[in-house]
């Protein structure tokens, strides 16, 4: 009978083929001088044996391949899942819609979600995404530090992870805004209208959101440049909206409670939107009268060009369509292994009757 004689370290590189007990039966037998003796006939099953297991290791990749959706190319589609915190607010609406066309237009599949400003909500809508297989999540958070752990997750399991807005530990790359900074810029136009068409006096009221880190720096900032740049003017209110909806309800609220108000400065176009509403409604958008807002949405854009109650309006980045092709950079890149910047600051640009035109036709 011939034998091999391999040395006895060798043998234990088979030991996921070979049970120690297999060893002691005798099915492999030790030699002279620390050597196995291995027959032709185990061999053979050896060899039987590990063909078997990378049969199962190359059907599973291969497998593993098939399952990958392909582009019309026939190159490998990237999957996107988006998870925001309140589709009903007109900005983020605009912006999952244009980043979903866009995606399709590159032959990628986008899909989006609300969790209502719910963090356990959104954790869940997280697992979910990883789940089904995308390449790339992209995350404004509910609650930053509630997250985090999702995220981890998420990178752990080789998916990338866009952080909008929020400066969070878990992400490949942040798209960020200086909140404080934002906030001033809403605050200092409002102020500019306070001095000229009030001389400097006026009952100002802030439609902010302090349940959010970001925006409640965004609402200091507000604040802070009201009252360093217009510091006879006196803000009587200050309460959150953060869709169309509340802010019609609360600007009703402080109608009735600061009939003089003429100044309103509001964290996003929801707020604004709504206060525009309020205004019409109350009779109140006459010319000495203003909202001053963030978001430049496409109702906050039709209240500019039709001189309603909305001001000016900071737009961030651009358009609904810039944003969608800057986030879908970052995606494809990530998507593709490359190198992006950590932290990435977005464009501010303040939109009034002099410039809206330069936006409204794009938004």
């Amino acid at each position: 009978m011939r034998c091999d004689m391999w040395p006895q370290q060798r043998v234990h590189k088979f030991s996921g083929l070979y049970s120690t007990h297999s060893i002691v039966a005798g099915k492999v037998l030790y030699g002279r001088d620390g050597y196995v003796v291995i027959t032709s006939k185990i061999r053979a099953h050896i060899m039987r044996t590990a063909l078997v297991g990378l049969l199962v290791v190359t059907v599973g990749l291969s497998i593993i391949g098939c399952g990958r959706n392909k582009d019309q190319a026939g190159g490998t589609q990237i999957k996107i899942g988006m998870t925001v915190q309140d589709l009903s607010n007109p900005t983020w609406s605009g912006y999952c819609q244009a980043i979903q066309n866009y995606a399709r237009s590159q032959g990628a599949k986008m899909s989006y979600v609300a969790c209502e400003s719910n963090v356990s909500k959104q954790i869940m809508q997280i697992e979910n995404f990883v789940a089904s297989g995308v390449d790339v999540v992209i995350v404004h958070p509910a609650d930053p530090a509630g997250i985090e752990a999702a995220c981890k997750e998420a990178m752990t399991r080789g998916v990338k992870v866009v952080a909008w807005d929020d400066d969070i530990e878990n992400a490949d790359v942040r798209w960020l805004i200086d909140n404080h900074d934002l906030g001033y810029l809403v605050g200092k136009e409002a102020a500019a209208w306070i001095n000229e068409k009030h001389g400097g006096k006026a009952e100002v009221a802030i439609l902010n959101y302090p349940q959010l880190p970001i925006l409640l720096a965004r609402g200091n900032g507000i604040r802070d440049a009201i009252t360093e740049l217009a510091p006879n003017a006196k803000i009587v209110a200050e309460t959150s909206a953060i869709n169309p909806d509340e802010g019609i309800t609360k600007m009703e609220t402080i109608f009735q409670s600061h009939p003089n108000v003429k100044v309103v400065a509001c964290i996003g176009g929801g707020g604004s939107v709504g206060a525009n509403e309020a205004a019409k409604a109350a009779g109140k958008d006459a010319d000495d009268f203003g909202v001053f807002a963030v978001d430049a949405t496409k109702p906050e854009l039709d209240a500019i060009k039709n001189q309603e109650a909305v001001r000016m309006s900071v737009i961030v980045t651009g358009t609904d369509e810039d944003v969608a092709e800057t986030v879908y950079g970052f995606v494809k890149k990530l998507a593709s292994g490359e190198t992006v910047p950590a932290r990435v600051y977005r464009e501010l640009i303040p939109v009034t009757l002099e410039n809206v035109d330069d936006y409204y036709n794009l938004n």
